[in-house]
């Protein structure tokens, strides 16, 4: 569906008429652009934009089934462009992703909606009340869209650093080290950061495009020169957020392997705990074993102090037991 429409002359809004073909030529005579906003349109709904635009069918065939790596691609009457704003949950503690789809030509820009968490309800009303931002064409718009995204990877970041910090503080606290969920909350995490990872590290090729500062420096048809800086910015923005995603999924890493290394050493210490208390009930045992097998001629059978003496033999192997343990930790 259409969720809004208008054309931006001199960075001022002025609604577009309803048909899409002169709201385009009314913005080209205005030397101005009009702006089309999309939430998961039907390839009906889609048809009529991608007519009156001329986009590339390979490009509108990825807008429609969403589901999409962040990208850059350049084709002969557009720029296409993807990105995946991320939604941090904190009751749950989860990580979303939702997609925009950004088509931007001479005088237009299309923007597809899939999913929550976008940010461009917000930034539209935010652009229209900086007219010389808007003044600058449809490349502000753009920038604007990765801006506003990027910036909100950058708090996701801090709410995943936050939580990991909890989650490590639990591990290492004696009492609570060994929880049995402790491994699952841990995994969980770890695919939260792989998740925010899909949205962010794709991304940052083609921020280093539009930037300018590829391989080759190659400018991007239908970004204006001066934005190049701009995106520039966005991109350290971006480098930022990627090295504290990595920092995460290493912290996490090394968490859980320290999780169970605890988990193994305390095994070990219930084993050995075991183990001797294993040893202290042999010894009884053995001894009552002997003397319970009832033969005739066997020694100090018949003595009156018999009973009284494999007691005390018992204790005093128990007792001796008891400490040699105690000393080597093993109780």
């Amino acid at each position: 569906m259409i969720v809004d429409c208008a054309i931006y002359r001199h960075g001022q809004r002025a609604e577009g008429p309803e048909d899409l073909s002169d709201a385009l030529a009314e913005a080209r005579a205005a030397g101005g652009f009009v702006w089309i906003g999309l939430y998961e349109p039907s390839e009906r709904e889609f048809d009529l934009v991608t007519q009156e635009f001329e986009l590339h069918p390979l490009a509108v065939e990825d807008a429609l089934k969403a589901h999409q790596r962040p990208k850059l691609e350049v084709y002969d009457d557009s720029l296409f462009m993807v990105l995946k704003p991320v939604v941090y949950e904190p009751e749950s503690d989860a990580v979303s992703a939702g997609e925009v789809m950004v088509f931007v030509g001479e005088n237009f820009v299309v923007t597809v909606r899939h999913g929550e968490g976008s940010p461009l309800a917000a930034l539209r009303h935010r652009l229209e009340e900086e007219p010389e931002m808007l003044d600058k064409g449809p490349t502000s718009v753009l920038y604007a869209i990765a801006d506003a995204t990027v910036d909100h990877y950058l708090e996701v970041a801090t709410e995943l650093q936050t939580d990991l910090d909890e989650l490590e503080a639990e591990v290492f606290q004696p009492e609570l080290g060994g929880s049995r969920n402790t491994a699952s909350r841990i995994y969980t995490f770890k695919r939260q950061v792989l998740e925010f990872r899909r949205a962010t590290g794709p991304l940052a090729l083609p921020l280093t495009r539009l930037a300018g500062s590829g391989p080759l420096g190659t400018a991007v048809p239908f970004v204006h020169d001066k934005a190049r800086p701009f995106f520039r910015d966005v991109n350290d923005h971006l480098a930022r957020v990627n090295e504290s995603v990595e920092a995460l999924d290493r912290l996490v890493s090394d968490i859980l392997s320290a999780h169970l290394a605890q988990m193994s050493v305390r095994q070990n210490d219930d084993m050995r705990k075991i183990s001797a208390w294993a040893a202290m009930a042999a010894v009884p045992t053995m001894i009552a074993g002997i003397y319970g097998m009832n033969f005739d001629h066997m020694p100090e059978l018949h003595w009156v102090w018999s009973y009284p003496t494999v007691i005390l033999v018992m204790v005093a192997l128990e007792v001796l037991l008891h400490r040699l343990f105690k000393r080597r930790g093993w109780l």
